[in-house]
C-alpha cells in the first residue's frame, strides 16, 4: 500500500503569490508539478542540493504550507481536506533540532507522547522502549542542551516515533553530525523499515548521494523539478559506458585537455582524479586519444569505470541546462 502519494504538487513563491490566481512573473516555484508515491516498508529518498525545493516538498506532505496545485495522501488521508487525520500518521524530523532543551530527554519524549494523545499506561513504556531503539536509554535524566549534535537527532527521531507513526518524514536529518552519528543514524532507520509489523513508510531529504545510495528508490530534485526517479542500480545504469576516470600530472593540463576532446559531454573533479562524462559510444574513441599526452603531461590512470550517482545528477541538470526555454512565447 503508498502510504504517501503526491500528485502533481506545486508551490511559488513571491511578492504576488495568489493560490488562486495566475503566478506573476517574478514569483519562485519552489516544487513544481511533482508526482511521486511511497509504499510502506520503502526508503525514498529526495535528493538535491540546497534550494532544490526538498523543505518545501516535504512541508507541503505535512499541509504546513498549502499547494497551489496538486494534492497529497498520507495513508489514504488526503492532507488538505483530512489535515488532522493525515498529520497524526506522520512522525517528522526537521534540519534543526527543535526540541525543549531545557527538558530532560525522557521529559521531551512525554511532552510529544502526551500531544500525540498516548495516555499515560502507554506513553511511560512506549517512551522507554523508543529510547532503547534510538540508543538513548541511558541518557533519559540528562537535558536536551547538554547532548551532542548526534544525540540530538536521534533524540529528534525518538520524539517522531514515539506515537508509532506509519509515515516518517526527515528532512536533512544528519546534516551537521559526525561520518559515525550519520552510520549510526541510517542504521536506525534500515532497522525501523525492516520491521514487518510496523511497515512505516521514509521520505528522507539529503544532498549527500552516499546516503542516497542506501534508499530503496531515488528521486532528483533540481529547481523544483523531478528530474527522475527509480532505484540507485537503474540511474546508475543510465550512464553505463559513458563514465571514465583518468588520473595523472599536472591534472588541471589534463583537466584542460579532455574538455576539449569531441568526444567529451563534461570534466568534474573527483578528488585527486577527474571523471569524464563521454558521449554514448565514444569511450573507446577517448581513452585512444587522451592516452599519450605531449610531455610533460603523465596520464597515471585512464580507465571506464561505474557511474556514481553525482554523475546522474550531473548530466540530468546539464540536460536540463541545454532545453530552449519557452519563456515570453
Amino acid at each position: 500500500m503508498d502510504m504517501i502519494e503526491a500528485k502533481h504538487l506545486s508551490r511559488a513563491f513571491g511578492k504576488a503569490h495568489r493560490p488562486w490566481a495566475k503566478q506573476s512573473p517574478d514569483a519562485l516555484r519552489a516544487v513544481d508539478d511533482v508526482s511521486l508515491r511511497v509504499a510502506a516498508g520503502e526508503i525514498y529518498g529526495l535528493v538535491g542540493p540546497d534550494g532544490a525545493g526538498k523543505t518545501t516538498f516535504i512541508r507541503l506532505l505535512c499541509n504546513a504550507i498549502r499547494a497551489d496545485a496538486g494534492e497529497a495522501t498520507i495513508a489514504g488521508y488526503s492532507a488538505a481536506r483530512q489535515p488532522e487525520l493525515a498529520r497524526a500518521q506522520i512522525g517528522y524530523l526537521s534540519q534543526r533540532f527543535s526540541l525543549y532543551e531545557e527538558l530532560t530527554v525522557l521529559e521531551n519524549l512525554r511532552f510529544f507522547a502526551e500531544v500525540r494523545g498516548l495516555p499515560a499506561q502507554e506513553w511511560k513504556p512506549r517512551c522507554h522502549e523508543i529510547l532503547a531503539f534510538v540508543g538513548l536509554d541511558e541518557f533519559g535524566s540528562r537535558r536536551a542542551k547538554l547532548l551532542s549534535g548526534g544525540m540530538k537527532q536521534k533524540l529528534g527521531l525518538a520524539a517522531a516515533l514515539v506515537h508509532r507513526p506509519r509515515v516518517l518524514l526527515l528532512d536533512e536529518p544528519t546534516t551537521g553530525v559526525d561520518p559515525l552519528t550519520r552510520q549510526d543514524f541510517w542504521q536506525l532507520i534500515i532497522r525501523l523499515v525492516s520491521d514487518a509489523e510496523h511497515g512505516v513508510a521514509v521520505l528522507v531529504s539529503t544532498p549527500y548521494m552516499d546516503e542516497a545510495s542506501r534508499c530503496g528508490r531515488i528521486g532528483l530534485l533540481h529547481h523544483g523539478h523531478l528530474l527522475t526517479e527509480g532505484t540507485p542500480t537503474q540511474l546508475r545504469a543510465t550512464l553505463q559506458g559513458r563514465v571514465l576516470e583518468l588520473a595523472g600530472t599536472p591534472l588541471r593540463a589534463l583537466r584542460r585537455i579532455a574538455e576539449q576532446d569531441v568526444g567529451v559531454e563534461d570534466v568534474q573533479m573527483f578528488g585527486d582524479r577527474l571523471h569524464l562524462r563521454v558521449k554514448p559510444g565514444a569511450g573507446d574513441d577517448v581513452i585512444s586519444r587522451l592516452r599519450a599526452p605531449a610531455a610533460p603531461l603523465q596520464v597515471t590512470r585512464l580507465r571506464s569505470v561505474p557511474p556514481q550517482l553525482e554523475d546522474v545528477f550531473i548530466a540530468l541538470t546539464a540536460e536540463v541546462a541545454a532545453m530552449p526555454t519557452t519563456e515570453g512565447k
